[in-house]
């Protein structure tokens, strides 16, 4: 068949005729001829043509799986991979091999459909997980009446095979490629409640020291050839990498009734900062020490962002006792807990790392291991809604003069002032301070112009966000609360207006010379 040939029948060009063959892609399960469905039997026996994919030593395992099911009148297709772990001269590297070896085959089978024969491709699992089924579903499901045969996964199997729950109740089950990055990978495991990782073989060193990077690889698990001969399964971190096959799988079980799968050893402190809002705003670091913690400790207001999790105990307390709650959660570590203390936004911002690291220096809890965990500050959460009113320098004050008196503050404010750098201005007022914004305001604008931009971010991330760009002159400090943060422009900050209807304000990188 010419080359036009083959394109004609991929794409449906130079052709009128009417598809009269019908497109399979049928799911086999995970390796054991037992776990095919019903109806992926009866798909095979009513076919006549059987596709499969195949490296090029021939063998393919979706064939064996359903070979006692194929007829001897069965026309059979094998789609030969023209590479799999090896190299390639193709002009257009791996990608472009197999992207021409998808074309390839997809033309074969068209010729098949346009002459009215049922065809069935093959596929190990399920034909739309990572299977190679898809390739040829996006080139001719268009075209072509198609039925999509689903098949037992390899993750299922695996799960059944480890006698061990993937997810309970809440808790979110993530499937990865081994073939991401060490890094993501990490990233990922560290950011959810339970995990497969597929495709290793040659990415199980990679993988295995993400599970390790992210604090997993006590609790993971590995399983080979599920189902099928040759099984194998054990603890992840007592597999050697030399023997491992591309047909395994990493499992990071349920935690739920599972003691052992959070981290054991001594105990220890971990400040963590949830940002300024909710769930969207944790780091994937954060999110694990809170679900490693066997106690969370922390205001109230914070602790209700972070998910309630069944073995955890939690105590909730005042924003007004930072020192107290320190030492509540450093004595829990010195009997041996693993305790998180929840803030707000970033937990070294006028935040609860310093109450802790206070308490910490004393003699009785010097040997208490505490660790502090970054969050998104209110500060730079509020600037990037606003714009980029922080692109250059700038100072942060808290107006509460709770903990220092009003004269610093105010002598503060002026020599940030006087520097001609924006202000980030936290604690601002609340229902019994209500006298700062407008003393602060009176104050900048002696050294200030009136017209001086001014970001007025409310609850920046929650479900009240309001952000806001005024003027120092028409700053109303009446509608300033706890929830409030304002940023304050320099000389050099700018607003403008965008072709949307918006208005952003930024500062400009370069300062002008003197």
């Amino acid at each position: 068949m010419s080359d036009r040939a083959i394109h004609d029948r991929a794409t449906g060009e130079g052709t009128d005729e009417r598809a009269k063959g019908r497109l399979y892609g049928v799911g086999l399960g995970p390796g054991d001829p037992s776990l095919m469905t019903l109806r992926a039997v009866e798909v095979i026996a009513e076919a006549d043509v059987i596709a499969y994919h195949s490296a090029r030593h021939g063998r393919s395992i979706a064939r064996s799986i359903a070979e006692r099911h194929l007829r001897a009148d069965h026309i059979e297709e094998p789609l030969v991979y023209p590479v799999t772990t090896g190299t390639t001269d193709h002009p257009g590297g791996y990608q472009g091999a197999m992207e021409e070896f998808y074309e390839e085959s997809a033309a074969r089978l068209a010729v098949h459909l346009d002459a009215g024969r049922t065809v069935a491709v093959l596929a190990e699992g399920d034909p739309l997980f990572y299977g190679s089924y898809m390739h040829m579903h996006k080139r001719l499901a268009d075209r072509y009446e198609t039925e999509v045969v689903p098949g037992v996964t390899s993750v299922s199997a695996a799960a059944a095979r480890l006698q061990t729950p993937l997810v309970e109740g809440e808790e979110v089950l993530t499937i990865l490629p081994g073939t991401l990055p060490q890094e993501e990978l990490t990233a990922r495991l560290a950011a959810t409640d339970s995990a497969v990782v597929m495709k290793l073989g040659r990415t199980f060193p990679a993988v295995r020291e993400a599970l390790a990077g992210s604090g997993r690889l006590a609790e993971a698990r590995y399983v080979e050839r599920a189902t099928m001969a040759g099984e194998r399964t054990g603890h992840l971190a007592d597999v050697d990498p030399g023997s491992v096959p591309y047909f395994s799988v990493a499992v990071v079980p349920s935690r739920v009734g599972n003691p052992g799968a959070r981290p054991s050893g001594p105990g220890e402190v971990v400040v963590v900062g949830t940002g300024p809002a909710g769930p969207l705003w944790l780091t994937p670091e954060t999110r694990r020490a809170l679900a490693d913690a066997e106690v969370l400790v922390g205001y109230t207001t914070y602790l209700d962002r972070v998910p309630v999790r069944p073995g955890q105990v939690r105590h909730g307390s005042d924003n007004k006792v930072e020192s107290e709650r320190a030492e509540f959660a450093l004595d829990l570590a010195r009997r041996g807990k693993r305790v998180a203390v929840v803030s707000g936004g970033d937990p070294g911002v006028f935040a609860m790392a310093t109450a802790v690291l206070e308490v910490a220096g004393q003699d009785a809890y010097k040997e208490v291991p505490v660790r502090v965990l970054p969050g998104v500050t209110a500060a730079n959460a509020a600037a990037a809604a606003a714009g980029a009113p922080l692109g250059h320098d700038y100072a942060t004050l808290s107006l509460s003069d709770r903990l220092k008196p009003w004269e610093v503050i105010a002598e503060r404010l002026r020599a940030a002032a006087s520097a001609d750098l924006v202000l980030a201005l936290y604690n601002p007022g609340s229902r019994s301070r209500t006298w700062q914004v407008a003393r602060a305001k009176e104050l900048l604008l002696e050294l200030r112009p009136p017209q001086t931009p001014v970001v007025v971010a409310r609850d920046v991330g929650g479900p009240e966000q309001s952000v806001r760009i005024l003027t120092l002159a028409t700053l109303e400090p009446d509608e300033v609360d706890m929830r409030t943060l304002l940023l304050i422009g320099s000389s050099q900050t700018q607003v403008t207006a965008r072709a949307d209807g918006t208005t952003v304000t930024w500062t400009p990188r370069r300062y002008p010379e003197a």
